[in-house]
């Protein structure tokens, strides 16, 4: 009788991510090694400025600046890591997208689409003519693909003003009889109220037509995207019956507005090496923006309604701001959120005008706000609850740098001997502190410096660099200017300050210095303060304050001059800050050109630019 070894149990399944995407153990680790870099970094700023502060002993204004640095720092130290781990994986290795997003392969596999797909468009009091040239431009782009049978459009409509909603109506009629094809498969809804704003209208459409769809992808009114990049979308989530949200890295459309080509220039850049930087380890907990990306209906559906938080508006009731709530119920209910780290045929409009800006910045800050209300909620993810934090902490250090300005133009009323303050080890800790707010961006233009051809893309070197310098200038101006209306918002907060929920400017227009002036007189009087206090109390601290302060009392001519159509103009003709598509433009883009009416000048942008 021969001896038989007992058979060896089976070796054990590494843990990973609900769609088998990655190793648990090896993104736990990604986090703890992305944390440890970010908490030994914020701790040795910490130290830093507590010598400074610390160094004649401590007086109330430095415990408060000191407070304030605390709570405004984070933010810039997580961007600065971001940026350089997105340019590692850029340009130091060479599986980046295999790392950050093993999904993609699955979209250029070219196997057949199978599973239907809504694609659904939100408005609310828009341009009806500007929305439906991008929609049906998405629509004909999507048909040109060949896969259309499994794609079905509609318009869903929150309108309150009787004449836009008539005009909606008007133009779906007329959408529908251009485009016979889609016969059946075209439709317009519209709501007699607002309930859930934007999150209530998607919710609707998920219970009355969910059920026959596997997917939606949302769009905004002045979204676009390509056919190619949704089909690959929906290749990618049907390899993947556990990912239940995949976000498509959204960028900036070429515009016509001077404020929105410098602004978008600048982002355009930060984004990718980010982006990158943080879907590296936030994983399958990624983001979700509301727009341009894919949604699998049903654990949405049954697991991503929104509660009602407790208390009265402007931080209870609807939450504003649903959609990275919508983010951490879907990998709660056992689903990953991805982002696809690539420019892929995915655009969006930024707003024309400072004011427009602002605006926005505002619904977020307020929406995001009551994010606090969520952060106990039950079965969330611990990473889940730190997107939560992160999102509440991108506003609560804007208030928090705001009041270190203002403290510092008073520090030399405590007291203490200037002659014997550490004036050197101040100036370089504020100099590394304007490296790390602009990190990202400069991440962002190392990254098409190192890239094969990418320069060339952006109409060469000299092009290139005169955008990036005129973009620093713009971004230091611009982020005076929000900072201060952000943070006397959130002031407002407290007393029960609202914004509204309506359409928004989304063309080009001139601001006259009346309406500026209106929107932004509290940034002028708060920069005269802090030039006069320092002009009395310690001159030279004006000048190396400028990057920072200036901002505040030129905010007026800022948003007049960046609003201007001669601005916009020369932009074009000189290529300066120029995207790739307004010398290339993709075939999306030169479709809604032809579409638009009155017709869009990316061509004129090009050709102007040709010959300049």
């Amino acid at each position: 009788m021969t001896f038989s070894p007992p058979a060896c149990p089976p070796a054990p399944v590494p843990a990973s991510t609900p769609a088998a995407l990655q190793s648990a153990l090896a993104l736990k680790g990604r986090r703890v090694g992305v944390a440890a870099l970010n908490i030994a970094t914020y701790a040795l700023l910490l130290v830093w400025i507590a010598q400074i502060l610390g160094a004649q002993g401590w007086s109330w204004i430095d415990v408060a600046i000191f407070v304030c640095f605390a709570v405004a720092a984070p933010w810039s130290v997580l961007g600065v890591w971001n940026a350089l781990i997105g340019l590692w994986l850029l340009h130091g290795r060479g599986d980046a997208m295999a790392l950050v997003a093993p999904f993609a392969e699955a979209g250029g596999l070219r196997q057949p689409v199978h599973l239907r797909t809504a694609i659904v468009m939100t408005v609310r009091n828009e341009d009806p003519a500007r929305a439906y040239a991008r929609l049906e431009t998405v629509m004909q782009s999507v048909l040109a693909t060949g896969e259309d049978r499994h794609f079905c459009f509609f318009v869903l409509s929150d309108t309150s003003e009787a004449d836009v909603g008539a005009m909606e109506e008007h133009a779906f009629a007329a959408l529908k009889l251009r485009n016979p094809m889609l016969a059946g498969r075209l439709f317009y809804r519209r709501r007699t109220d607002n309930a859930g704003y934007k999150a209530g209208n998607l919710r609707d459409f998920c219970d009355r037509w969910g059920a026959d769809y596997e997917f939606m992808l949302p769009l905004d009114a002045d979204s676009l995207m390509s056919g190619e990049t949704i089909v690959r979308m929906v290749r990618m989530a049907q390899a993947f019956p556990k990912l239940g949200i995949l976000q498509s890295l959204v960028v900036g459309a070429p515009a016509t507005s001077g404020f929105a080509r410098i602004f978008q220039f600048g982002m355009r850049h930060g984004m990718r090496p980010y982006t990158m930087g943080s879907a590296f380890w936030a994983g399958d907990c990624g983001p979700f923006w509301g727009h341009n990306a894919l949604v699998r209906i049903a654990p949405f559906r049954d697991h991503c309604k929104l509660p009602i938080l407790p208390g009265k508006p402007p931080l209870g009731g609807q939450i504003l701001s649903h959609d990275q709530v919508e983010a951490v119920l879907m990998r709660r209910a056992g689903f990953e959120c991805r982002v696809l780290p690539q420019e892929s045929g995915s655009y969006e409009d930024n707003p024309p005008t400072l004011l427009e800006f602002t605006r926005r910045d505002l619904r977020w800050c307020q929406g995001n706000m009551q994010y606090w209300a969520l952060l106990g909620m039950k079965g969330l993810k611990p990473m889940s609850r730190f997107q939560l934090l992160w999102a509440i902490m991108m506003f609560i250090g804007v208030p928090a740098f705001t009041a270190i300005i203002a403290l510092s133009a008073l520090k030399p009323l405590d007291g203490e001997d200037i002659n014997a303050f550490p004036a050197a080890s101040a100036l370089g800790l504020y100099a590394v502190f304007l490296a790390m707010y602009l990190a990202p961006k400069l991440a962002g233009f190392v990254d098409i410096a190192l890239t094969p051809g990418g320069l060339a893309r952006y109409g060469g070197a000299g092009r290139f660099v005169a955008g990036a310098l005129l973009e620093l200038g713009f971004s230091f101006l611009l982020g005076a200017t929000t900072t201060l209306r952000t943070s006397l918002f959130m002031i407002g907060l407290l007393f029960g300050r609202s914004v509204i929920w309506n359409g928004q400017a989304r063309d080009a227009h001139a601001l006259s210095l009346a309406t500026a002036t209106r929107g932004l007189w509290p940034q002028m009087v708060f920069g005269l303060f802090l030039f006069a206090t320092a002009g009395v109390l310690a001159p030279g601290v004006i000048l190396w304050s400028l990057p920072l302060t200036a901002g505040y009392v030129l905010a007026v001519p800022f948003a007049v001059a960046s609003a201007s159509p001669a601005l916009g103009m020369w932009l074009a003709r000189s290529g300066v800050c120029a995207l790739p598509e307004d010398l290339d433009p993709p075939t999306i883009l030169t479709a809604l050109a032809a579409r638009s009416d009155p017709p869009t000048d990316k061509h004129d942008a090009k050709r102007i630019f040709e010959t300049a």
